[in-house]
């Protein structure tokens, strides 16, 4: 996740600019009946790292594309710098766009599809020149400019794809799932890339992905969209510790979701029967009040093993049903509180954390680390 320090000059930065991008309304059907992104509001602020995440079917990529100006809105308006764009055709928008399958020319050397955009500029063959050479610095690919696609890594036909969207100086990028055709730690090694690269040049970047842990790595903000609608628009560290409801909790990072009901409330807190368990207390996540059904969302990491069961207001006895070694940490999945599935992360910092299959524990968590949500009946 960025660093504190990152996230308040972002948001002093985003206090005082104007959007560069505002969907307004923005509806977009395919057949005129159902609604794939539905009446859309959301502003883009200059020089922000913006993440469009969310599950297949989200309407996440469907708002990409109308931005992009490949998918015209069913109504609405989308402004970019308080220009209307949404009848205006892609070669005349000015934006970057980085595919997932690059959509390289593979006929044509790596210094050759960079200078495409320039070329259909028509600028001058020094001027063109100068800026592929500057753009294939930028993303650490001097010297490679005779090669063609086919010769390349996969890392590197991505770092030339991010090179022609930022050749021609664009102040808006569009990027759609760029790295999901990268293993596991070429993927991690590029996010870091991008989101350096991002805040060097100081680009307007918009990505797309279904990653949650992407998502949290590389953005200064998030909305997470399901079934059409953003269900929240928030920092990451935002997003992971305080959902605004069961899906968002869900779908950010792994959660453990105990459906129950609320017996009291009061302000900020709320007490829950759990569904064949105990009463515990939470954090009341909107105007939930007795008798509602809810969902408490519960982050693994933050239920604990217990040497003194007296320190935290939630506690219970559990059993050990299943340890998997995972090097970092062991996850841990209990019997306890009306559940088989509840699951712990807890560190490995001693090399063996005493604990086997069968064994009996005391597990506890703190109040303010579970949140009390509407229940989603999907």
């Amino acid at each position: 996740m960025n660093s504190p320090l990152h996230v308040r000059e972002f948001e002093k930065r985003r206090s005082e600019a104007s959007p560069l991008v505002r969907f307004m309304g923005v509806q977009k059907s395919y057949d005129g009946t159902v609604l794939v992104v539905k009446g859309l509001d959301l502003d883009v602020t200059r020089g922000e790292f913006l993440t469009l995440l969310g599950p297949s079917g989200s309407g996440k990529t469907t708002c990409l594309m109308m931005l992009a100006g490949f998918e015209l809105p069913t109504a609405g308006e989308i402004l970019l710098d308080g220009r209307p764009i949404s009848r205006l055709p892609p070669n005349r928008r000015g934006i970057g766009v980085v595919f997932q399958n690059y959509a390289l020319f593979p006929h044509m050397t790596v210094a050759e599809n960079v200078a495409f955009p320039l070329s259909v500029r028509r600028m001058s063959r020094d001027v063109i020149a100068t800026h592929v050479r500057r753009a294939l610095d930028m993303v650490q690919l001097k010297g490679f400019d005779q090669r063609k696609p086919a010769q390349l890594s996969g890392g590197q036909q991505q770092r030339v794809a991010v090179a022609r969207a930022l050749v021609f100086e664009p102040e808006l990028v569009l990027m759609d799932e760029p790295l999901g055709a990268l293993d596991k730690q070429l993927r991690e090694q590029m996010q870091l890339e991008i989101k350096h690269l991002q805040q060097r040049v100081g680009v307007t970047l918009v990505y797309v992905t279904h990653d949650q842990a992407e998502a949290l790595t590389m953005s200064d903000r998030i909305a997470v969209f399901d079934r059409g609608e953003v269900q929240q628009l928030a920092t990451p560290t935002e997003l992971y510790e305080a959902p605004r409801n069961a899906f968002v909790a869900g779908f950010i990072g792994e959660n453990n979701r105990l459906p129950g009901t609320v017996i009291s409330a009061d302000g900020e807190w709320c007490t829950v029967k759990l569904e064949d368990g105990p009463v515990v207390e939470a954090v009341r996540v909107g105007e939930h009040g007795p008798g509602d059904g809810v969902i408490l969302s519960l982050r693994p990491e933050r239920i604990s093993p217990l040497a003194d069961a007296g320190r935290h207001a939630n506690r219970f006895p559990a059993i050990v049903e299943e340890l998997i070694y995972l090097g970092d940490h062991l996850r841990v999945r209990v019997s306890g509180v009306g559940r088989s599935d509840l699951v712990m992360k807890i560190p490995n910092q001693a090399g063996d954390l005493a604990l086997r299959v069968g064994s009996s524990v005391h597990c506890g968590w703190r109040r303010e680390d579970v949140r009390a949500l509407k229940d989603d009946p999907r």
